[in-house]
Protein backbone atom coordinates (compact mmCIF):
# COMPACT_ATOMS: atom_id res chain seq x y z
CA UNK A 1 0.00 0.00 0.00
CA UNK A 2 2.99 2.50 0.72
CA UNK A 3 4.69 1.49 -2.24
CA UNK A 4 1.18 2.38 -4.28
CA UNK A 5 0.84 5.82 -2.48
CA UNK A 6 4.36 6.94 -2.95
CA UNK A 7 3.48 5.38 -6.91
CA UNK A 8 0.52 7.71 -7.11
CA UNK A 9 2.59 10.48 -5.80
CA UNK A 10 4.85 10.72 -8.37
CA UNK A 11 3.41 12.08 -11.08
CA UNK A 12 1.66 14.71 -9.01
CA UNK A 13 5.57 15.95 -7.77
CA UNK A 14 6.56 16.04 -11.47
CA UNK A 15 4.05 17.90 -12.85
CA UNK A 16 4.73 20.25 -9.88
CA UNK A 17 8.16 20.46 -10.46
CA UNK A 18 7.42 20.76 -14.52
CA UNK A 19 4.82 23.50 -13.45
CA UNK A 20 7.92 25.36 -11.29
CA UNK A 21 10.29 24.80 -14.12
CA UNK A 22 8.04 26.09 -17.19
CA UNK A 23 7.12 29.46 -14.52
CA UNK A 24 10.78 30.05 -13.79
CA UNK A 25 11.68 30.00 -17.52
CA UNK A 26 9.45 32.34 -18.27
CA UNK A 27 10.42 34.80 -15.73
CA UNK A 28 13.73 34.55 -16.69
CA UNK A 29 12.41 34.86 -20.34
CA UNK A 30 10.59 38.39 -19.28
CA UNK A 31 13.77 39.43 -17.14
CA UNK A 32 15.80 39.04 -20.74
CA UNK A 33 13.58 40.90 -22.91
CA UNK A 34 13.17 43.86 -20.47
CA UNK A 35 16.94 43.94 -20.47
CA UNK A 36 16.90 43.56 -23.82
CA UNK A 37 14.65 46.57 -24.30
CA UNK A 38 16.47 48.95 -21.82
CA UNK A 39 19.98 48.39 -23.60
CA UNK A 40 18.53 48.70 -26.75
CA UNK A 41 16.98 52.42 -25.50
CA UNK A 42 20.13 53.26 -24.36
CA UNK A 43 22.14 52.24 -27.31
CA UNK A 44 19.94 54.29 -29.62
CA UNK A 45 19.86 57.28 -27.74
CA UNK A 46 24.14 56.72 -27.56
CA UNK A 47 24.22 56.30 -31.30
CA UNK A 48 21.92 59.05 -32.40
CA UNK A 49 23.81 62.07 -29.43
CA UNK A 50 27.55 60.65 -30.76
CA UNK A 51 26.26 60.95 -34.22
CA UNK A 52 24.64 64.15 -33.48
CA UNK A 53 21.76 62.68 -36.20
CA UNK A 54 18.40 64.27 -35.95
CA UNK A 55 16.09 62.42 -37.85
CA UNK A 56 13.83 60.78 -37.01
CA UNK A 57 13.47 63.20 -34.18
CA UNK A 58 16.34 64.80 -32.11
CA UNK A 59 17.35 62.79 -29.31
CA UNK A 60 18.39 64.88 -25.56
CA UNK A 61 17.17 64.24 -22.18
CA UNK A 62 14.06 65.74 -22.68
CA UNK A 63 13.16 63.69 -25.74
CA UNK A 64 14.84 60.23 -24.41
CA UNK A 65 16.00 60.44 -21.04
CA UNK A 66 18.03 57.63 -19.52
CA UNK A 67 16.32 54.68 -18.36
CA UNK A 68 18.18 55.39 -14.69
CA UNK A 69 16.56 58.90 -14.49
CA UNK A 70 12.79 57.76 -15.30
CA UNK A 71 13.32 54.85 -12.53
CA UNK A 72 15.03 57.38 -9.95
CA UNK A 73 12.37 59.92 -10.35
CA UNK A 74 9.81 57.26 -8.33
CA UNK A 75 11.69 58.10 -5.47
CA UNK A 76 11.74 61.63 -5.54
CA UNK A 77 9.14 64.00 -4.27
CA UNK A 78 6.40 64.84 -7.14
CA UNK A 79 6.05 68.63 -6.02
CA UNK A 80 7.42 70.55 -3.48
CA UNK A 81 6.30 69.47 0.09
CA UNK A 82 4.61 66.10 -1.69
CA UNK A 83 4.95 62.51 -1.10
CA UNK A 84 7.67 60.73 -3.65
CA UNK A 85 6.26 60.27 -7.47
CA UNK A 86 5.76 56.61 -6.28
CA UNK A 87 3.45 57.30 -3.78
CA UNK A 88 1.30 59.41 -5.61
CA UNK A 89 1.28 57.28 -8.99
CA UNK A 90 -0.11 54.90 -7.29
CA UNK A 91 -2.92 56.32 -5.63
CA UNK A 92 -3.25 57.70 -9.09
CA UNK A 93 -2.96 53.80 -11.01
CA UNK A 94 -5.63 52.51 -8.46
CA UNK A 95 -8.07 54.93 -9.17
CA UNK A 96 -7.87 54.35 -12.74
CA UNK A 97 -7.33 50.89 -12.39
CA UNK A 98 -11.18 51.24 -10.58
CA UNK A 99 -12.90 53.23 -13.45
CA UNK A 100 -10.80 50.62 -16.45
CA UNK A 101 -12.51 47.12 -14.30
CA UNK A 102 -15.95 48.83 -14.10
CA UNK A 103 -15.99 49.78 -17.77
CA UNK A 104 -14.33 46.17 -18.45
CA UNK A 105 -17.25 44.89 -16.89
CA UNK A 106 -19.31 46.94 -18.71
CA UNK A 107 -17.97 46.11 -21.80
CA UNK A 108 -17.69 42.43 -21.58
CA UNK A 109 -21.52 42.22 -20.26
CA UNK A 110 -23.15 43.93 -23.46
CA UNK A 111 -20.68 42.88 -25.91
CA UNK A 112 -21.42 39.01 -24.75
CA UNK A 113 -25.22 40.02 -24.45
CA UNK A 114 -25.07 41.58 -28.20
CA UNK A 115 -22.71 38.34 -29.40
CA UNK A 116 -26.08 35.81 -27.91
CA UNK A 117 -28.74 38.10 -29.53
CA UNK A 118 -26.89 38.65 -33.35
CA UNK A 119 -26.06 34.66 -33.44
CA UNK A 120 -29.77 33.99 -32.95
CA UNK A 121 -30.75 36.21 -36.06
CA UNK A 122 -29.34 36.74 -38.94
CA UNK A 123 -31.12 40.16 -40.19
CA UNK A 124 -30.69 41.59 -36.72
CA UNK A 125 -27.03 40.25 -37.46
CA UNK A 126 -27.16 42.27 -40.79
CA UNK A 127 -29.40 45.04 -39.41
CA UNK A 128 -26.98 46.37 -36.56
CA UNK A 129 -23.42 44.35 -37.41
CA UNK A 130 -22.68 47.09 -39.67
CA UNK A 131 -23.49 50.31 -37.12
CA UNK A 132 -21.55 47.85 -34.20
CA UNK A 133 -18.70 48.15 -36.95
CA UNK A 134 -19.21 51.85 -37.63
CA UNK A 135 -19.45 52.71 -33.91
CA UNK A 136 -15.44 52.29 -33.58
CA UNK A 137 -14.47 54.77 -36.70
CA UNK A 138 -15.45 57.27 -34.33
CA UNK A 139 -12.60 58.79 -32.26
CA UNK A 140 -12.79 58.53 -28.86
CA UNK A 141 -11.59 61.80 -28.27
CA UNK A 142 -14.94 62.96 -30.32
CA UNK A 143 -17.18 61.03 -27.85
CA UNK A 144 -15.93 61.44 -24.66
CA UNK A 145 -16.30 64.93 -23.84
CA UNK A 146 -20.40 64.10 -25.32
CA UNK A 147 -20.68 61.13 -22.47
CA UNK A 148 -19.27 63.28 -19.66
CA UNK A 149 -22.44 65.48 -20.72
CA UNK A 150 -25.22 63.18 -21.16
CA UNK A 151 -23.89 60.85 -18.14
CA UNK A 152 -21.98 62.34 -15.34
CA UNK A 153 -25.67 64.75 -14.38
CA UNK A 154 -27.52 61.33 -14.00
CA UNK A 155 -25.11 59.43 -12.03
CA UNK A 156 -26.10 59.04 -8.07
CA UNK A 157 -23.09 58.87 -5.46
CA UNK A 158 -20.05 57.32 -5.55
CA UNK A 159 -20.63 56.85 -9.49
CA UNK A 160 -20.90 60.93 -9.65
CA UNK A 161 -17.51 62.07 -11.85
CA UNK A 162 -15.92 58.85 -12.77
CA UNK A 163 -18.96 56.59 -13.85
CA UNK A 164 -18.74 58.78 -17.20
CA UNK A 165 -14.87 57.84 -17.56
CA UNK A 166 -16.29 53.68 -17.00
CA UNK A 167 -18.66 54.42 -19.93
CA UNK A 168 -16.25 55.53 -22.34
CA UNK A 169 -13.90 52.24 -21.26
CA UNK A 170 -16.78 50.27 -22.00
CA UNK A 171 -16.99 51.50 -25.53
CA UNK A 172 -13.95 50.17 -26.16
CA UNK A 173 -14.58 47.52 -24.65
CA UNK A 174 -17.56 46.18 -25.93
CA UNK A 175 -17.07 45.67 -29.69
CA UNK A 176 -14.32 42.71 -29.69
CA UNK A 177 -15.67 40.91 -27.33
CA UNK A 178 -19.60 41.46 -29.44
CA UNK A 179 -17.21 40.65 -32.31
CA UNK A 180 -15.35 37.16 -31.11
CA UNK A 181 -18.63 36.15 -29.20
CA UNK A 182 -20.26 35.90 -32.43
CA UNK A 183 -17.76 34.19 -34.17
CA UNK A 184 -17.49 31.73 -30.96
CA UNK A 185 -20.94 31.13 -31.17
CA UNK A 186 -21.11 30.35 -34.55
CA UNK A 187 -17.98 27.80 -34.13
CA UNK A 188 -20.38 25.41 -32.67
CA UNK A 189 -19.49 21.91 -34.56
CA UNK A 190 -22.70 21.51 -36.79
CA UNK A 191 -23.09 17.64 -36.19
CA UNK A 192 -23.23 18.05 -32.40
CA UNK A 193 -25.76 21.41 -33.52
CA UNK A 194 -27.30 18.83 -35.80
CA UNK A 195 -27.74 16.40 -32.97
CA UNK A 196 -29.25 18.47 -29.91
CA UNK A 197 -31.44 19.80 -32.73
CA UNK A 198 -32.80 15.73 -32.97
CA UNK A 199 -33.36 15.78 -29.62
CA UNK A 200 -35.74 18.70 -29.98
CA UNK A 201 -33.26 20.76 -27.08
CA UNK A 202 -34.12 24.46 -26.58
CA UNK A 203 -31.98 27.26 -28.01
CA UNK A 204 -31.24 28.09 -24.51
CA UNK A 205 -30.19 24.46 -23.84
CA UNK A 206 -27.85 24.29 -27.20
CA UNK A 207 -26.82 27.91 -25.98
CA UNK A 208 -25.12 26.85 -22.51
CA UNK A 209 -24.41 23.38 -23.31
CA UNK A 210 -22.65 23.57 -26.67
CA UNK A 211 -22.83 26.98 -28.26
CA UNK A 212 -21.40 28.80 -25.09
CA UNK A 213 -18.35 26.15 -24.64
CA UNK A 214 -17.32 26.37 -27.73
CA UNK A 215 -16.96 29.91 -27.82
CA UNK A 216 -15.05 30.71 -24.99
CA UNK A 217 -11.51 30.66 -26.47
CA UNK A 218 -12.74 33.18 -28.97
CA UNK A 219 -14.38 35.11 -25.85
CA UNK A 220 -10.87 35.04 -23.94
CA UNK A 221 -8.78 36.39 -26.96
CA UNK A 222 -11.30 39.50 -27.14
CA UNK A 223 -11.35 39.96 -23.41
CA UNK A 224 -7.11 39.89 -23.20
CA UNK A 225 -7.44 42.65 -25.75
CA UNK A 226 -10.28 44.64 -24.00
CA UNK A 227 -8.45 44.64 -21.13
CA UNK A 228 -5.87 46.69 -22.23
CA UNK A 229 -8.36 48.79 -23.95
CA UNK A 230 -10.13 49.73 -20.97
CA UNK A 231 -6.88 51.33 -19.47
CA UNK A 232 -6.49 52.94 -22.46
CA UNK A 233 -10.57 54.50 -22.53
CA UNK A 234 -9.96 55.39 -19.15
CA UNK A 235 -7.32 57.21 -19.28
CA UNK A 236 -8.45 59.30 -22.46
CA UNK A 237 -12.10 59.37 -20.52
CA UNK A 238 -10.68 61.10 -17.42
CA UNK A 239 -9.25 63.95 -19.57
CA UNK A 240 -12.17 65.84 -20.48
CA UNK A 241 -13.89 64.64 -17.63
CA UNK A 242 -11.42 67.18 -15.46
CA UNK A 243 -10.90 64.34 -12.85
CA UNK A 244 -7.13 64.81 -11.55
CA UNK A 245 -6.99 61.14 -9.32
CA UNK A 246 -6.12 59.20 -11.88
CA UNK A 247 -3.42 58.79 -14.41
CA UNK A 248 -5.19 60.88 -16.70
CA UNK A 249 -4.83 63.76 -14.31
CA UNK A 250 -1.17 62.88 -14.02
CA UNK A 251 -0.41 63.04 -17.35
CA UNK A 252 -1.66 66.41 -18.12
CA UNK A 253 -0.14 67.81 -15.07
CA UNK A 254 3.15 66.44 -16.01
CA UNK A 255 2.43 67.41 -19.34
CA UNK A 256 2.97 70.99 -18.56
CA UNK A 257 6.49 70.29 -17.29
CA UNK A 258 7.80 67.99 -20.32
CA UNK A 259 10.60 70.53 -21.17
CA UNK A 260 11.94 70.59 -17.88
CA UNK A 261 10.87 67.46 -16.27
CA UNK A 262 10.40 64.90 -18.65
CA UNK A 263 11.48 61.73 -16.64
CA UNK A 264 8.12 62.26 -14.81
CA UNK A 265 5.82 62.20 -17.63
CA UNK A 266 7.61 58.98 -18.68
CA UNK A 267 7.31 57.57 -15.58
CA UNK A 268 3.82 58.10 -15.31
CA UNK A 269 3.30 55.67 -18.57
CA UNK A 270 5.76 53.16 -17.33
CA UNK A 271 3.13 52.95 -14.71
CA UNK A 272 0.13 53.13 -17.24
CA UNK A 273 1.99 50.12 -19.10
CA UNK A 274 2.04 48.20 -15.96
CA UNK A 275 -1.69 48.46 -14.99
CA UNK A 276 -2.56 47.53 -19.20
CA UNK A 277 -0.10 44.40 -18.37
CA UNK A 278 -1.98 43.64 -14.95
CA UNK A 279 -5.08 43.56 -16.35
CA UNK A 280 -4.06 41.55 -19.13
CA UNK A 281 -2.22 38.81 -16.40
CA UNK A 282 -5.49 38.72 -14.63
CA UNK A 283 -7.29 37.82 -17.98
CA UNK A 284 -4.54 35.22 -18.86
CA UNK A 285 -5.11 33.53 -15.59
CA UNK A 286 -8.71 33.49 -15.49
CA UNK A 287 -8.76 31.81 -19.14
CA UNK A 288 -6.46 29.76 -17.73
CA UNK A 289 -8.95 28.69 -14.70
CA UNK A 290 -11.89 28.53 -17.19
CA UNK A 291 -10.85 26.66 -20.37
CA UNK A 292 -7.65 24.89 -18.81
CA UNK A 293 -8.00 22.29 -21.48
CA UNK A 294 -8.84 24.45 -24.69
CA UNK A 295 -6.12 24.68 -27.12
CA UNK A 296 -4.63 28.25 -27.73
CA UNK A 297 -5.06 27.66 -31.33
CA UNK A 298 -8.59 27.18 -31.61
CA UNK A 299 -9.40 30.87 -32.02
Amino acid sequence: MANAAVAAQLPRTRARDTGLVHALRRAGLVAAVLVLLVGLWELYRWIWTSTGWTWPFLVNDTSMPHVWTIFHAFAQPAQVNQPSLAYVLLHKMLFTAKEAAAGFGIGAVIGFALGVILVHSRLLQRGFLPYIVGSQTVPILAIAPMVVVWVNPKLPGPLQGWGAVAVIAAYLTFFPVAINTLRGLQSADARALELMRTYAASRWTVLWKLRVPSSLPYVFSALRLAATASVVGAIIGELPSGLQDGLGGAIINFNQYYSIEPQELWATNVIAAALGIAFFVIVVLAEKAVVRRAPENVA
